[in-house]
């Protein structure tokens, strides 16, 4: 059997994990072995599926099997050791927050980890929970080379003007700035959309990244110039859970008037907004699309403006608009999202195709006269991270 590089995805209540084969000296495109444990500390359930889709792992435990991501990891790691231990060269950890140390991936050490301990604060919901299993590794197998990929990389070639707050240049120099997330997603889409057309990759760009968490991100000849998301995952368009952008008025009223600490507050705003706060039902598009009640047709239609919003904001930024993208979980799978957001741009050219953007595998799904061709590309972050940590244990001299 081939050489692995094993990816790891982990959030606070979930961990992702998919392994790809090295084959002719490249990352292979699909993966080998795929798993997900998620509703840690609820109702945790572990399921693996091999490369064609059997069913490996299927097993759900109680809360007090699982009551943390620690007690996850180490059953994930026991499960996994007898059939793939030896086989790992390396392991990539998406880490969603690289600061203004990192634009690019790295190979971790104990400087790195210090570094990326450092910028919890700026990612409260995401930085601890990406660091818990490569702090795991290191403890477990120290010989082995692990490597984080940053969620912000990508967008670290900002010009300035796309990454300053309206504040004094102080805090920008102490790193107080715009940095942008899903980095490794509109990596990955971006390259895509590049093979698929490449006239409209190699222009300008809008990518809507549609899931539990959302952003949207402007490119030119595939390189970000601006993203809806700033200094902290919490900024931008409403998202499952989390508010989006929010006049920081409200902030302070809640805090000097309705007497809230700093974190309850941050707990409304990272877990208790969105979706589920406009609606009051639920984060779960498919769950507002099926119900009848009104709060949830205005909760899709208050996110379907925001995201139609900030895509004529980034066209501004990037002089036009060849190409909208969209992808990840809702923008992949919510041809009701799509329409809705495409149907508020038509001004800008913007013009589905009805039986296409219906059409579950449809990659292309613009109306024939539309000015701008709109596409679904599925995202894939986790081969992404292969692909950089394949290159970067080349060369540090790991293989």
């Amino acid at each position: 059997m081939s050489d692995i590089i094993f990816v790891v995805n982990a959030g606070s209540s979930s961990i992702k994990f998919k392994m790809y084969e090295v084959k002719d000296g490249e990352v292979a495109p699909d993966a080998s072995m795929a798993g997900l444990l998620d509703g840690i500390g609820v109702h945790p359930h572990i399921r693996v599926k091999d490369a064609e889709g059997g069913v490996l792992l299927d097993k759900s435990y109680t809360a007090a099997e699982i009551p943390n991501a620690t007690e996850g990891k180490r059953i994930l790691a026991e499960w996994l050791r007898p059939r793939v231990g030896d086989l790992i060269i390396g392991i990539g950890h998406r880490v969603v927050h690289g600061g203004l140390s990192y634009s690019e991936p790295v190979i971790i050490d104990d400087k790195v980890m210090e570094t990326l301990e450092s910028f919890i604060p700026l990612a409260p919901l995401h930085q601890l929970s990406n660091l818990d299993p490569i702090k795991l590794m290191r403890e477990r197998r120290p010989d082995l080379p692990q490597v984080a990929c940053f969620d912000t990389a990508f967008h670290r070639d900002h010009p300035e003007i796309s990454d300053r707050f309206p504040i004094p240049r102080a805090f920008y120099d102490e790193g107080v700035r715009r940095y942008g997330f899903h980095g490794l997603s509109y990596e990955y889409v971006s390259g895509r959309l590049h093979t698929l057309a490449p006239a409209i990759g190699a222009g300008r760009v809008v990518i809507c990244h549609l899931g539990s968490g959302a952003s949207v991100c402007g490119l030119k000849n595939g390189h970000s110039i601006e993203s809806s998301m700033g200094f902290t995952a919490l900024d931008g368009v409403p998202m499952g859970t989390r508010s989006g952008s929010l006049d920081p008025g409200v902030v302070l009223h809640l805090i000097e008037e309705k007497g809230m600490s700093a974190h309850d507050v941050g707990e409304m705003l990272y877990r208790k907004s969105g979706l589920l706060g406009l609606s009051g039902i639920s984060n779960d598009v498919r769950d507002l699309v099926a119900s009848p009640e009104p709060a949830a047709a205005m909760a899709l239609e208050y996110f379907a403006l925001k995201v139609a919003q900030a895509v004529a904001k980034l066209a501004t930024s990037i002089g036009g608009l060849d190409g909208l993208v969209f992808t990840a979980g809702i923008g992949e799978n919510s041809p009701e999202v799509r329409q809705m957001v495409a149907d508020r741009l038509k001004w800008l050219g913007v013009e589905v195709d009805p039986a296409a953007n219906e059409t579950r595998g449809a990659t292309l799904i613009s109306a024939p006269g539309s000015k701008t061709e709109v596409f679904v590309v599925p995202t894939d972050e986790e081969r992404m991270i292969a692909i950089h940590t394949l290159r970067l244990l080349r060369g540090g001299g790991h293989i």
